[in-house]
């Protein structure tokens, strides 16, 4: 069994680690062993079943039929081989281990975010999501070895330790009938997943206090912490810094949205900051739309990291600072020069200030934001640090191997680029022109899937429009389109640049890395320009072909010391914002070539199911639609 699951995760282009493995041969047999002996050998194990949207995975769900009612019934379980660990902070939600120094999630608390994750994000679980109950199977441990789980008590948080195996046979009895119903599992693995809200759309319910974002695994690890930091503000004990890391489409703006929303519920005082004009404007812009009390203007709540260079010391309870990345040495207005570096500035601000960023999303020579340097400034001031570094994937499909091709395709991790072999929940594909990439993608966006077309800064950029229209700036042969508007008063129907990625009008200009950075769209369009090209198998940068004038002078003069790595950075964060799938086309006839033979073209195949994959259905979801249909037409 343990071969077995470990090949198809691997195929699915996961990384599988020996300490992984073994893993599996301490829990599985033991929990396959217990079902026997229980008389429940006929039970549906779906083992490491893939979260829709997400490159994270369960355990194992059992699977079957409700004894009286035959209705489909599910337990979802996280095996641990744990046999002691003790509680971290004051509510029991983080737990310490003596074989690691970092807080772990308590395993309860885990189980309980995967029941709430799918019952949210598949539509045959929502109908019913009683049918879902989840336990933490803990075969080494003992009642008196770990800490019972958190309040409040409910089945989606069960917790099993050997001695307390009386209650289990009574539990499952009632739960499953000993009979097997094979529906059950085909029921989960076949239902449509639900139509996913983009993070903004969300985040605008969690402001006006009616969603929320269900966080898993690390991510709640980081939010827990962040609370935990509060609780010890209160009590007057040392100040903490939270640094929370990740790559695109981990859950950092997740995380930091949802904290903004609890802390701003509990009346704290918690301010939201990006270094991102079109992020911090379209928050907002949707927190307008929320009813909030007039003391939380939007304009008050969602700031940018220059507002914090006066105000009192700890003034604010929380700080979040998103898109980290983004922090400048130093705040500048006109020729005034803050006196402190901008990251003591904004630890200054609050009791907790948090930090959430991306190492690898820096795009400008004075962009200087890096768990470094933060751990560095906090450690300075003499305060403690938490860090948490994120791992699970949430956008691209939740596909870790597209995640893969991509750091690859740019040399951003030790291997060369290879051919593309497919996943079901990512499409991608290879344009054959501009015209053609802009035709497949106006068909998604105008059946109500966001799409949008963005591309490297290296054709010039008219700032003003021109009788009420923008300039067609970027121009490939006979095909000419804007880039996203300048201005903050456009002309009717087209978005200003702070609204590119979000307005439905935004479709129509070509966006560049500061309006698609921080943003998610279904549908992503990326053309390559002649910045990055590939020349004898391999890409390489040309910082003069660019036109941004943050890297490059008026006279050519290349501003920035590493133009080769804010380049290849840039089109890391361009290729990983679509949701479903991402089109790609290069103006350089050799690189075209070279994507080409790593692309593979289109082709029709039946739907295949595999442990932890969606059947694709009759369902509207493009990210687990067959690669043939990205081209169809209108």
């Amino acid at each position: 069994m343990v071969d077995e699951v470990s090949a198809h995760l691997v195929d699915a282009g996961y990384s599988v680690e020996e300490p992984e493995r073994e893993s599996w041969r301490s829990s599985l047999p033991v929990l396959a062993r217990h079902l026997c002996e229980l008389g429940f050998s006929d039970l549906d194990a779906l083992v490491e079943y893939q979260l829709p949207r997400s490159s994270q995975r369960i355990d194992v769900i059992l699977a079957g039929a409700e004894p009286t009612t035959l209705r489909p019934a599910y337990l979802v379980l996280e095996l641990k081989q744990w046999s002691e660990a003790e509680r971290y902070d004051e509510v029991g939600c983080l737990l310490r281990a003596r074989w690691t120094s970092k807080p772990l999630l308590h395993p309860s608390v885990q189980v309980e975010a995967y029941c709430s994750y799918l019952v949210d994000h598949l539509e045959r679980l929502r109908e019913w999501p009683e049918a879902v109950h989840g336990m933490a199977y803990l075969h080494n441990a003992t009642a008196d070895s770990i800490p019972d789980r958190p309040l409040p008590r409910t089945y989606r948080n069960m917790l099993y330790t050997p001695d307390r195996a009386e209650r289990l046979p009574g539990y499952l009895a009632a739960r499953f009938s000993r009979v097997r119903d094979g529906r059950a599992a085909q029921r989960l693995l076949t239902s449509p997943v639900r139509q996913s809200a983009r993070l903004l759309a969300t985040a605008a319910d969690e402001v006006g206090n009616r969603g929320h974002f269900v966080l898993l695994d690390k991510q709640r690890e980081a939010y827990e912490l962040v609370m935990r930091a509060v609780r010890w503000a209160d009590a007057g004990r040392r100040k903490r810094v939270v640094i929370v890391s990740g790559g695109p489409g981990t859950g950092k703006s997740a995380i930091a949205l949802d904290l903004f929303a609890d802390l701003l519920r509990k009346g704290r005082q918690v301010n939201h900051a990006t270094g991102s004009k079109a992020f911090t404007r379209t928050l907002q812009l949707y927190a307008r739309e929320q009813p909030l009390h007039p003391s939380q203007r939007s304009d008050r709540l969602f700031k940018y990291f220059m507002n914090f260079t006066t105000g009192r010391k700890n003034g604010l309870d929380v700080l979040i600072c998103d898109e980290s990345h983004r922090i400048r040495e130093r705040t500048t207005r006109g020729n005034w020069r803050a006196p402190r570096p901008q990251v003591q500035e904004l630890i200054d601000a609050a009791k907790v200030p948090v930090f959430l960023l991306d190492d690898h999303q820096i795009v400008r020579p004075d962009e200087v934001g890096s768990v470094a340097a933060i751990r560095e400034a906090a450690e300075r001031l003499d305060l403690e640090v938490d860090d948490v570094t994120l791992g699970a994937q949430f956008r691209c499909g939740g596909s870790p191997r597209y995640e893969r091709w991509v750091r690859c395709l740019l040399g951003l991790e030790n291997a060369d680029p290879h051919r593309w072999i497919g996943d079901e929940n990512f499409r991608l594909g290879l344009a054959n022109s501009p015209e053609e990439m802009e035709s497949i993608l106006r068909h998604r966006n105008d059946q109500g899937e966001t799409a949008r077309i963005s591309a490297g800064f290296c054709w010039p950029w008219t700032l003003q429009a021109r009788n009420g229209r923008l300039a067609p700036d970027v121009r490939i042969g006979a095909w000419a389109r804007p880039w996203n508007a300048f201005e903050e008063h456009p002309p009717p129907g087209i978005p200003s640049s702070s609204y590119w990625a979000t307005d439905p009008g935004g479709f129509r200009q070509i966006g560049c890395i500061y309006t698609a950075q921080g943003f998610e769209y279904h549908w992503s369009g990326v053309i390559l320009g002649p910045d990055l090209v590939v020349r004898g198998g391999r890409f390489v940068t040309r910082a003069g072909e660019l036109r941004d004038s943050k890297l490059v002078s008026r006279d050519g003069r290349i501003k920035a010391k590493n133009p080769d790595r804010l380049i290849r950075n840039a089109y890391k964060v361009l290729l990983t914002r679509g949701l479903f799938g991402t089109l790609l086309y290069s103006v350089d006839p050799e690189t075209q070539e070279f994507l080409s033979r790593l692309i593979p073209p289109p082709r029709r195949r039946g739907p295949v199911v595999a442990p932890g994959v969606r059947r694709v259905g009759d369902e509207r979801v493009g990210a687990q639609q067959e690669l043939s249909d990205f081209r169809r037409k209108n």
